[in-house]
């Protein structure tokens, strides 16, 4: 099993429940694909360093979990075509 980190950022236009949902979405991916989520890491509302999307704020979120070298794969499929996403960045974490 490696170490991974997982940093998602949400549009600042969700509500606090939308913004719950696409979490656990995102945990339930790494769940599925035989991950262990670790911690979540809530920076909360953040200025982007660039406009993206028309969009200046973003919601930022870091999620640390242990899995298989396959599992980082399909969960950036699935988070890459989530709607409320924005940005997202998995890097493998050094032991």
């Amino acid at each position: 099993m490696n170490k991974y980190e997982l940093a998602v950022v949400l549009s600042a236009k969700l509500e606090d429940e939308e913004r719950a949902a696409a979490l656990e979405k995102i945990q339930g991916y790494i769940a599925r694909y035989g991950g262990t989520v670790t911690n979540v890491d809530d920076w909360g509302k953040k200025r982007l360093a660039y406009e993206i999307q028309k969009m200046k704020e973003g919601f930022y979120y870091f999620i640390q979990f242990e899995a298989e070298p396959t599992c980082p794969g399909e969960v950036e499929s699935h988070v890459r075509i989530m709607e409320p996403v924005i940005r997202y960045l998995c890097v493998k974490q050094n032991a």
